[in-house]
Order: structure tokens, then sequence, then C-alpha cells
């Protein structure tokens, strides 16, 4: 019979894990000199990272998404449905941008293109600022001439390479520079945030874009109860003429036959006829005023739909790496790779000794 082996023959004693371990530290220990000279090297690359690279600006704004129709549109309903309008047939579109849409809605090329074409001052375009601050004239020399390139031409008259190029520069800020977030799901906050390193590009390319998507939204929202509160307003004011011209026409029917005689009854029926014009003109008018009334109140409980809390003003918050950080980091960073490359040499020098 076998005898049971209970250990295997590649398990070690803890004493053999203790003179590992002294070996290696001993092999480090040897090493001090290179250990000190990388971690001198890399505090100064790590110096020299924090003078060259630039601060980042970030430029935020939150505001408040109103969700509802506002106060009070339960009870305005029940007053339009007792004169037959239905205030849901106005052109309420309160879930159109709420939550996740209106955040989708900032990163759309559309809002992105309009404001980039918006301009920064009285010489140029944040188009133009961006593309001069980032260097994309050198970077995208092969492909791109954009001497050639006028952005502040009508969008309609734009080349395919000016409009390849709005679209390339609004998905680097999308992807880059650009982050919308609610900073608490339980809330109706939302944060826009932009992130560059030119601090007034930041600055203006945050408000234009939040004042685009606003207008935006604005219209959007209120355009079925804008388009109703324009066809009852022109048909109040024509209700109104046809009223002040049948009031005109009675007038001019009673003074053609001033004192009629009561047994002719005949010299009357004009003025019959132009007094019952008045009374339903003016009936229909009636109606169509209240219904006017109406529609204001539930337009303008559509806004406003975007409240401002916090907006970017300079000096904005910055990002950036401090010299004695970027020499801690450089040193610790280049620490670590040096002491892994000990590390693997030795183990190949080993095995190779070993074989």
């Amino acid at each position: 019979m076998t005898e049971n082996k209970h250990f295997s023959d590649n398990q070690f004693t803890l004493r053999e894990v203790m003179l590992n371990l002294r070996e290696w530290l001993a092999f480090f220990v040897s090493k001090w000199k290179v250990m000190l000279l990388s971690g001198v090297i890399g505090m100064g690359l790590g110096a020299l990272v924090s003078q060259l690279k630039k601060p980042v600006f970030h430029a935020e704004t939150s505001f408040v998404l109103e969700e509802g129709d506002g106060p009070g549109l339960g009870q305005m309903s029940g007053l339009a449905s007792l004169v037959g309008v239905n205030l849901g047939s106005l052109g309420s579109t309160s879930g159109l941008f709420q939550g996740d849409n209106i955040m989708e809605l900032y990163r759309s090329d559309r809002m992105l293109g309009e404001t980039l074409l918006s301009p920064f001052d009285e010489q140029e375009s944040l188009i133009d600022r961006f593309v001069k601050f980032e260097k994309l004239d050198e970077k995208w020399s092969s492909k791109v001439d954009f001497s050639r390139l006028d952005f502040s031409i009508p969008r309609e008259s734009f080349s395919v390479t000016q409009d390849s190029v709005v679209k390339e520069v609004a998905k680097l800020i999308r992807e880059k520079q650009l982050v919308v977030a609610k900073p608490d799901r339980k809330l109706s906050i939302i944060q826009v945030t932009i992130s560059s390193k030119d601090e007034p590009f930041a600055k203006v390319f945050n408000e234009t874009l939040v004042n685009k998507v606003n207008t935006f939204y604005f219209e959007t929202k209120t355009k079925k109860t804008g388009e109703n509160l324009s066809i009852l307003q022109t048909q109040a004011d024509s209700v109104r003429a046809i009223l002040d011209e049948s009031i005109g026409a009675y007038a001019s029917a009673q003074d053609r036959v001033p004192n009629a005689n009561p047994l002719l009854t005949s010299a009357t029926v004009e003025s019959r006829k132009r007094q019952i014009d008045v009374q339903a003109t003016a009936a229909v008018y009636q109606e169509i005023v209240k219904n006017l009334e109406i529609a204001k109140v539930n337009h303008r409980n559509n806004s406003p739909l975007i409240q401002i809390i916090d907006s970017p003003r300079f000096p904005l918050k910055r990002s950036e790496i401090r010299l004695v950080k970027g020499m801690v980091l450089g040193a610790v960073i280049t620490g670590l790779l040096v002491l892994f490359f000990l590390y693997f040499r030795r183990l190949y020098q080993k095995h190779v000794q070993e074989s």
C-alpha cells in the first residue's frame, strides 16, 4: 500500500518564504543607487510636466429643469372645460425634454454647431478661437487649409469641408470637454461643464450653449400653445372688425328710416337684420375672447422652462499639476517602473541560471 502524501513537492515552508523575502530585500537595497537615480530623474520629469502642461479651466452652469406645466393648471383646465376648450389639446409638451432628453440635447451636433458658429467677440467666432488655441490648423494641415475657410458666412452656404470641420470640432468638444450630468439623480438640477485650456473660451462657450439650448427648449415646448394663441388672436381681431362693421351698418340702417311708420313694418326689416348680425357677431366675439384669455394663461404656464442657479464667473475653477505634486508623482511612478524592471530582470537571470 502506497503512503498517502499530504503535501506536494512544490509547497514551501514559512522559513523559506522569509529567506526569499530577505534575499529580495537585500537585492533591492544593493540597487539603492539605481533607485535613487530613478527617483531624481522622476522628480525632474514631474517638474517638467507640471511646467509644460497648461492648466485646464472649468466653466460650470447649473439650472433647475421645470418638468410640470406650472401651478394652477388643474383649475384652468376646469375653467376651460366650461367653455368647451381642452387645455391638453393646446400643446402641452412637458415631457419633451425631461431628464436625459435635454441632457442629450446639449450633446447634439445642432446645438454644438450653432454654438461654435456664434461670435466670441467682434473679431472672431468661437470655432475660430478653438482652432487657434488648439492649433488645429497645424494638426490638420495635411487635410484642411483653414486659411481658405470663412465661418462667418451663413451655414447654408458652407462647403462640405466647412461642415466637416464643424462636426469634427463638435465631436472633440462632446467627447473631451463637455460634461452634462445630474449631481443628484433624485433632483431636477442639471449641471453643464465646459473644460478648456482657454479660460475666456470656456466661459463664453458655456454661456452661449446654455442660451442656445434654453431658447430652443422654450420655442419647442411652447410651439403648440403659441400657434394656438396666434390663431385665436387672429380670429379675435377678424371677428372684432366684422363686429365694428356690423355696428356701423346697423346705425346706417336706422338713420335711413329715422321715424318709421309703425303700420309699415317692412321699413324696419333692414335695421332688424343688422341688429341680429351685431348680436350674433358679439356672441361669437365673446366666446373667442374667453378662449383667447385661457390660451394666454396656458402659454404663460409653459414658461419659464429653465431657471439658472449658478453661471460661470471669472476666475474660473482650474485644475493643474502643481510643482510639488508633479515631482512626487514623477518620483513614485519612475521608482515603481524601475522596481518592476529590476524584479523581472532578476527573475529572468535566475531562470537562465537554473536552466
